[in-house]
């Protein structure tokens, strides 16, 4: 783990992934733990239905086939509950779990929630963030700060690991 420029612990790779157990956009459970001895994208985000948010679901999306052909599952975190993901994955046919950290207790282990720059104004929140997290259970690569246009396929380049 490192400490980013603001303080807050960051993971990096070798570190163990956070242990989490959120419920899906159908009230079900997913744990980490779940996908254990295969790789797994967990990637966080602010709000469903939301320009960047749609852009980089689609993106994930879009390239599921090719995540799936590599072995890795792909997971995407926000603080929206259920209802707003059904809706946000029957909108835009979105095929991977949708899970719920409305508390962003999971984003806090991660680094994925704090102080960040929005438009040249400081607030708290989700910070755009992605895992690829190993059949170990340890990061392999940790994304902080992403630009959602783009980035599933940046993550997609790194599964040559």
């Amino acid at each position: 783990m490192a400490d980013d420029t603001d303080g807050r612990t960051r993971l990096g790779p070798g570190d163990k992934a956070p242990a989490f157990s959120l419920p899906d956009q159908d009230g079900t459970k997913v744990s980490l733990r779940d996908f254990a001895g295969k790789p797994v994208v967990v990637y966080f985000y602010p709000a469903d239905d939301t320009p960047g948010c749609t852009k980089e679901a689609c993106q994930f999306n879009d390239n599921l086939r090719a995540f799936s052909r590599a072995g890795v599952a792909v997971l995407g975190i926000s603080p929206d509950g259920a209802d707003k993901h059904v809706a946000f994955r029957k909108k835009f046919g979105l095929r991977f779990p949708l899970l719920s950290d409305e508390d962003h207790a999971v984003m806090e282990r991660y680094g994925a929630w704090g102080e960040k720059t929005l438009y040249g104004k400081k607030a708290v929140g989700v910070i755009r963030s992605t895992f690829l997290v190993g059949p170990d259970g340890k990061v392999r690569r940790a994304w902080y700060h992403v630009k959602a246009d783009g980035h599933a396929q940046k993550v997609l380049a790194e599964l040559a690991y």
